[in-house]
């Protein structure tokens, strides 16, 4: 058969899950690339990001969503409209319930997808459960097996194959031609995969309540030659904060930088300088003009 007769799958799948529940650390497994942030603080994903992985015939866009959580300040209210849309706006839905959690996180899930697209559960973080606790949590869900395509527990530490998962995926999408370059990882524009890199590297090195006041904004990125400058500015709530990220002596600044740096080669396979800044914004995620800004357009 050739190339041109070929049958071509192509479609978005949105993963979808309350904050901390292991999207990004599943799109990265299912790639073999660090491109979603991931923290094991909740809430780190803030924005949808397209993550692309080729499959057999198929081309799957996987849409990285912020947790479905209640809204409070107005960032948070974008990070819930951004999870919101990207249910109506797919082909098909992964919806992550860690094993440990309750059956009504899925419950209200049915209830917020109005369209009823397709979904297949995945519970996820099996690996910290015995087989009993697994069998349980299964038959929980048995109840409602006529709303999901599948029911697949998993663990990115040990069992499943990425290649099991992504073949009931595919079963899913529609035959369509390739909507993207086959080459490439992600949509994203590189400026916002350095910010989460930067961003990632904040949640790493940081007391809890840190991160969630800070954000970034990539200045300036010289490309071309054998080093990437990357020029960015960390933005914060206050200036005490803008002293604890900075630290005594600049020593977290420079662990943040560090960090966010060697990521960045690893995925650009060259040398990086990065200079970071920090700024006071005070009230910025409640500030409706700075948050378009930053790229969190709210309606």
């Amino acid at each position: 058969m050739s190339e041109q007769t070929i049958e071509t799958k192509a479609g978005f799948v949105s993963v979808i899950g309350r904050p901390n529940a292991g999207k990004s650390s599943l799109l990265n497994w299912i790639i073999g690339e660090k491109i979603a942030l991931v923290s094991h603080k909740a809430n780190a994903t803030r924005k949808r990001s397209n993550i692309i992985a080729m499959h057999k015939n198929a081309q799957v866009i996987f849409i990285d969503t912020p947790g479905i959580h209640e809204k409070e300040r107005l960032l948070n209210q974008f990070m819930l409209d951004e999870a919101m849309k990207a249910m109506g706006d797919c082909d098909l839905i992964l919806f992550l319930s860690p094993v440990s959690d309750k059956i009504a996180h899925y419950e209200e899930f049915l209830q917020k997808n109005t369209k009823n697209t397709p979904h297949i559960v995945l519970i996820t973080k099996v690996d910290n459960v015995d087989k009993n606790q697994l069998f349980k949590k299964i038959e929980e869900f048995t109840k409602y097996q006529d709303k999901f395509k599948a029911l697949i527990p998993i663990s990115i530490k040990k069992g499943l194959t990425q290649e099991y998962l992504l073949d009931q995926i595919i079963k899913e999408l529609p035959v369509h031609p390739y909507l993207y370059d086959t080459d490439i990882l992600t949509t994203d524009p590189i400026k916002d995969v350095y910010k989460e890199y930067i961003r990632e590297s904040i949640f790493d090195n940081t007391s809890e309540e840190i991160p969630y006041f800070t954000d970034v904004i990539i200045d300036k990125v010289e490309e071309g030659g054998e080093i990437e400058k990357i020029y960015a500015t960390i933005i914060v709530d206050k200036k005490s904060q803008k002293g604890i990220i900075i630290g005594e002596g600049g020593k977290t600044l420079q662990r943040i930088g560090f960090q966010a740096r060697k990521s960045i080669e690893k995925l650009l396979e060259k040398k990086v300088f990065l200079k970071i800044f920090v700024s006071v914004k005070q009230g910025w995620s409640q500030d409706k003009d700075f948050l378009k800004k930053m790229g969190y357009i709210l309606e």
